[in-house]
């Protein structure tokens, strides 16, 4: 796994990434104590359908580490509706919600999903009054899936108060390597829980640093083809895209403004690695970082005033923050020898980072207000790479397991920890999605 080290010699991360032809299965590896337990029963004329969903929502809601689910083996009776639901039996089980419902094929490969959720304890008086979700939705084969995955989200900030993240995505870059020596590189997209994986770009040259556009319709990414390094933005749903960045030396670690209308780069042009802003309209460039130090690995703060990046103007890789306005630069990261690759949290009150602690690189949560900072990884092996659920719940970076790199999240507190183990190939760099609706 490449360290950060190599980054500022280089500038760029080049990494590596999961199989284009696999599946990234989500390993919950610990949970919370106190998990929120709830019912989710089998739903009815699943049979007929190409996905189970109740299964989806089951996993769903598992892997979050914020709930103890209780699925098909934890019960005999499996009511679809309301009037069948014998809250007692569900009272005993020590669950306060559950959700039943039905998937029902309404022809043309159009599937009706009916679903309600229900607290167990107002049910006991009155089984009407206890339903606290209830909707009816029609899609293609295709979208059950997707359909599923908004249960979920529904469900969690139902019970949770927070919006959750399982319809959003992933982007990561694939390495294979043939055993004739031959390297492919592939950017890839794929579900928060790595199912529906599809290629954007497969090239025989190197591609770097996703990051996705504020609506999560775009992915801006630097590719070597040509021999030389360039920033590209791609039309997620459509394979469409655009140069945006290609000036002698470095073209890296694009970032998009909160608005999506600028990108933060890093230009060497004019020598030394250099933070530069793009307006994607005007195309005009504005150089913000001037020294002869490595600056690099921008990120917007939520309201686009301040600007992170790592620079190793004090002597080894720190975060400083960037005024955008009058261009002012203070470090904010202090704990350790080595900090890098910042990225914020929704609120802006919080940056992740990759930190260096007797000599293992791990995931930080550093607190802006108080200045606070706290290890969200300490496996004994090396992390890189963090990126942010956009609800803030969750960490997403690149991580060794079993001496092969996979992807792992980790929650805010660090008390929820999981792992993407990939059977055919390297997973690093991932970028999580913004909410995409």
């Amino acid at each position: 796994m490449r360290k950060l080290s190599a980054v500022l010699c280089c500038i760029f991360t080049i990494v590596l990434s999961n199989s284009a032809f696999a599946i990234l299965n989500l390993e919950l590896t610990s949970g919370v104590s106190g998990a929120v337990p709830v019912a989710i029963v089998p739903f009815a004329g699943q049979g007929e359908a190409p996905v189970n969903v109740s299964d989806v929502i089951n996993t769903d809601l598992q892997n979050s580490g914020r709930f103890k689910v209780y699925g098909r083996n934890d019960f005999s009776d499996t009511p679809s509706t309301i009037q069948d639901v014998k809250f007692k039996t569900f009272q005993e089980l020590g669950t306060d919600d559950v959700v039943i419902g039905s998937v029902r094929s309404v022809g043309g490969d159009r599937y009706q999903v009916s679903f309600q959720m229900l607290d167990v304890f107002k049910g006991k008086d009155n089984a009407k009054g206890s339903v606290t979700l209830d909707q009816t939705m029609t899609v293609s084969g295709n979208q059950l899936r997707r359909l599923a995955h908004h249960i979920s989200d529904l469900i969690y900030q139902q019970i949770l108060g927070v919006r959750g993240v399982f319809s959003t995505r992933l982007a990561y870059i694939v390495v294979h390597r043939s055993d004739n020596g031959a390297t492919r590189y592939i950017l890839e997209v794929a579900d928060q829980d790595g199912e529906n994986a599809h290629p954007l770009l497969s090239s025989t040259d190197p591609i770097m640093s996703p990051a996705w556009s504020p609506n999560g319709k775009q992915i801006a990414y630097v590719s070597f083809e040509g021999q030389r390094a360039s920033i590209y933005i791609e039309e997620v749903s459509s394979g469409s895209r655009q140069l945006v960045s290609q000036y002698n030396g470095i073209n890296g670690a694009p970032a998009w403004s909160p608005n999506g209308k600028k990108l933060a780069l890093v230009l060497s042009k004019d020598g030394s690695p250099n933070i530069y802003v793009l307006d994607l309209g005007s195309r005009q460039l504005t150089q913000m970082t001037h020294d002869w130090s490595i600056n690099t690995e921008p990120a917007w703060s939520p309201d686009g005033k301040t600007i992170v990046f790592t620079s190793n103007r004090g002597g080894g890789p720190q975060i400083y923050q960037l005024n955008v306005a009058n261009h002012a630069i203070n470090r904010i990261s202090y704990d350790g020898d080595y900090n890098a690759r910042a990225s914020f949290t929704a609120d802006g009150s919080h940056i992740a980072m990759l930190h260096r602690e007797h000599g293992i690189y791990n995931i930080g949560l550093l607190d802006l207000n108080g200045g606070n900072f706290r290890l969200l990884t300490n496996s004994g092996v090396d992390n890189e790479s963090p990126s942010i659920a956009p609800n803030g719940s969750m960490v997403l970076y690149g991580t060794l397991s079993s001496g092969r790199s996979v992807l792992g999240m980790s929650s805010d507190d660090g008390k929820v920890q999981l792992k993407l183990p990939e059977r055919n190939g390297e997973v690093q760099d991932p970028a999580w999605s913004p909410f995409l609706s």
